[in-house]
């Protein structure tokens, strides 16, 4: 029998210790109103590579991210500034509106880039590879924006950021 792996909760503990940013991953809906802004927030983005430039981005199978993912051919990640917690929580929640009072504008493509964020990085979904209760997306990355602005940290359950100079 193969080895099952470590219980969930010491898989938290253990990623826990791994600081990351915060991103909120947007998109178009796929499902009852298609074509509505849809955004979820994600810390399991990486770089894949640079030549062609990739990275990943993970969803649970069961979010409505999920859905809009599988259907669409370009998605946005938009990474938080450190005044951005309240977008972070508002994003990792299941309201239905969450961009209600949510400044953003649209790129090319009608998907949302939050305002104020530190960066946000516009994808061509590149392939999607299956990963036990997620689905790991590659985008290849067409375009993108950066500020001079801080990040905002996750790290052991809560919100940080790197202070002050």
């Amino acid at each position: 029998m193969p080895n099952a792996g470590v219980p969930p909760e010491q898989f938290r503990e253990l990623l826990g210790r791994f600081a990351t940013g915060v991103t909120v991953l947007t998109a178009l809906s796929a499902d009852r109103g298609a074509g509505r802004p849809i955004g979820m927030t994600a810390n399991s983005l990486a770089s894949v590579s640079l030549d062609p430039p990739l990275l990943s981005v993970s969803v649970d199978r069961q979010h409505e991210m999920h859905a809009a993912m599988e259907a669409t051919s370009h998605f946005v990640v938009n990474i938080l500034a450190d005044d951005q917690e309240a977008w972070s929580r508002r994003f990792a929640g299941t309201a239905e509106n969450r961009f209600d009072g949510v400044g953003y504008r649209e790129s090319r493509r009608g998907i949302p880039l939050l305002d104020g964020a530190l960066a946000h990085i516009e994808c061509e979904k590149h392939a999607a590879i299956a990963g036990g209760d997620h689905t790991v997306f590659l985008g290849l990355v067409t375009g993108g924006a950066v500020t001079n602005r801080r990040p905002l940290l996750y790290y052991r359950g809560g919100y940080g950021n790197l202070g002050s100079d």
